[in-house]
């Protein structure tokens, strides 16, 4: 214990993320995203639709009134902040770490360290396998609040990612 130091750190010359170019998602993933949009909002639509059919002293005018009103604009909404969250995500790699960027309103940055990634997965699903595109997941040892996942990334990237961080993996073992 005759060696012990606990000297003060001065944050001004500790690295800043603030200063990382992120890479933005693909623009193919735009699509993606308004794609299943239209999905969502065709549901909303669908399922007033199909109650009317068999329920028709459910729904008055009144109901059809609000309805008409109500889902344009709700999705409008929905359209307009799910283009804004495209263009705030971003992700970069560092010699030590991960860094992924999102929000809409209030912009979130997560950054782990290699050393806490326990597992990589690269997901592709129906939509964005048309467009070529797949998501890495990365979980950490902190538990589901503290994983990642970033969608968007062309597939063959992906797979490059994932080996690079299943590399960092190894080294760490």
């Amino acid at each position: 214990m005759e060696n012990f130091t606990n000297e003060t750190i001065d944050t001004n010359q500790l690295p800043k993320f603030e200063e990382v170019t992120f890479t933005k998602l693909h623009p193919k993933y735009l699509r993606v995203v308004l794609i299943n949009l239209a999905l969502f909002i065709g549901m909303l639509i669908l399922v007033p639709v199909l109650i009317s059919v068999f329920n028709s002293a459910l729904f008055s005018q009144r109901i059809w009134l609000i309805l008409g009103a109500v889902i344009p604009i709700l999705s409008l909404l929905i359209i307009v902040l799910s283009y804004i969250g495209f263009h705030n995500k971003g992700f970069a790699f560092r010699e030590h770490d991960v860094l992924f960027r999102h929000g809409i309103i209030a912009t979130n940055t997560i950054v782990i360290p290699y050393n806490r990634v326990q597992h990589v997965a690269l997901h592709e699903g129906l939509i964005p396998r048309y467009f070529g595109l797949a998501k890495i997941e990365i979980f950490t040892a902190g538990g589901s609040s503290s994983d990642i996942e970033i969608p968007g990334i062309e597939k063959e990237q992906a797979e490059k990612i994932k080996q690079l961080l299943m590399g960092k993996i190894q080294k760490q073992l």
